[in-house]
């Protein structure tokens, strides 16, 4: 494996990075050998076998992993944990919940049980922190960065990257008008997360925000970002832009269409998969992909960062395997297989940096570029109400694209559910 060298020197210093109640579990003392960990994550957060297996070799914990859907899972915990049951010991904590899971006092706090080394060297993690409580620890470093096939636009005889909203339209014209691709960009457009966060990030491509400090909304007029930014998209499948089937289309399906060629830009992307669209084992058009950073209407380039998380319920059973698994998943080397296998950014800054020195960062300069300028999308904090407001976004937005509503008439939609989940 050409990383090895790389992950055994990482490997090294891990144990003097990560700690668990202070200390690292013994390589020869296996105090949790023979239990058995439940854990609850989405498909890009759930480790290959051969990574869990290592899990079991290093700690002597047996690993019982349940895969969902990001949307199902904040269904299947927030069912549970009314019910007075964890869902599993470990679970999925995405940062839109951290506000309704810190409220209801869902998810112990992990404070004491990691080094402040650690902690700080996970800049995230902060996202995860209600009241004090850090409720969860980072697994990826997620932002957004547009993504795109190099060989597409050169035969289009598009000679960069699009830097506005605009020029992205006008190239994926230009790529539809060559049969390049039948439908050049790629988003989601269904009732679901990623096609709000699609809109919040274009919201920010077009110079906007979603509210005011006070969470008066600032899309409903037809200036602002928020407003601009769904009319770009209702427009763009208008124009034949964007499969009409992305009405019943999450994130992770436009990303199957990206790794299979048939659409040249994936507008929302995930840093971490270039990883993933760039190995041949995994995407059709790996020589082909490339990163810039997202256009916008300024001249200044924003995004948005939507770390995902694991965190520990209070009912769990077996918390201290939990922990361990945390920190097993905290360790440099865990990082880059999981960067390497799932297209998981390491959301440690040490272990991004020096996967950038060594050359192994895909288009690495472009993703320290682009993270360097990562905004939350909420300033003070995501609140409690977001989950029912999020809901609301994407179900507006799916009635917009169906052509049951106008524009201007789901924006008005949205900002309705934002006043009724604040005011609950």
């Amino acid at each position: 494996m050409k990383r090895r060298t790389f992950m055994a020197a990482l490997a090294a210093t891990a144990m003097l990075q990560v700690g668990v109640s202070g200390a690292a579990l013994a390589d020869d003392a296996k105090p949790l050998d023979g239990q058995h960990l439940s854990v609850l994550l989405p498909p890009w957060g759930t480790f290959p076998k051969e990574m869990t297996d290592q899990f079991t070799a290093e700690t002597g914990v047996m690993l019982d992993s349940q895969t969902l859907g990001w949307d199902e899972i904040h269904t299947k915990i927030v069912t549970s944990m009314i019910a007075n049951t964890a869902p599993a010991s470990a679970t999925e904590v995405d940062w839109s919940w951290v506000g309704q899971f810190g409220a209801a006092g869902w998810y112990g706090a992990l404070n004491d049980d990691f080094s402040k080394e650690t902690i700080a060297d996970v800049p995230t993690s902060k996202i995860f922190n209600y009241n004090g409580s850090l409720l969860a620890l980072p697994y990826n470093n997620d932002f957004r960065v547009l993504i795109y096939n190099k060989t597409q636009l050169e035969k289009a005889g598009i000679k960069q990257a699009p830097k506005t909203p605009d020029a992205l339209l006008a190239a994926a014209k230009a790529i539809k008008e060559a049969k390049i691709a039948d439908y050049p960009i790629g988003l989601p457009l269904s009732a679901t997360e990623g096609t709000s966060t699609a809109w919040y990030l274009l919201t920010k491509a077009f110079g906007g925000d979603l509210f005011d400090k006070d969470f008066k909304p600032l899309f409903l007029d037809p200036k602002s970002g928020g407003y601009k930014a769904l009319s770009f998209e209702i427009q763009a499948l208008k124009d034949g832009l964007i499969d009409p089937s992305s009405t019943g289309l999450k994130d992770v399906d436009v990303q199957e269409l990206f790794k299979s060629g048939k659409v040249t830009f994936d507008v929302a992307g995930w840093a971490g998969n270039l990883s993933v669209y760039a190995d041949p084992s995994k995407s059709q058009v790996a020589d082909d992909v490339s990163a810039a950073l997202m256009p916008s209407t300024t001249g200044k380039t924003r995004t948005i960062g939507l770390p995902e998380a694991i965190g520990i319920p209070v009912s769990a059973e077996n918390k201290d395997a939990a922990k361990a698994f945390i920190k097993w998943m905290l360790k440099p080397e865990t990082q880059i297989n999981s960067y390497n296998s799932l297209g998981n950014l390491p959301p440690r800054l040490s272990v991004l940096k020096q996967l950038e020195e060594d050359g192994k960062l895909n288009d690495g300069k472009v993703l320290l570029a682009q993270a360097a300028s990562v905004e939350p999308l909420f300033a003070d904090g995501t609140p409690g109400w977001y989950p029912e407001f999020s809901s609301a976004v994407s179900a507006a937005i799916n009635q917009a694209a169906k052509g049951q509503v106008s524009v201007e008439d789901a924006l008005q939609q949205i900002a309705d559910a934002a006043q009724s989940a604040s005011q609950q």
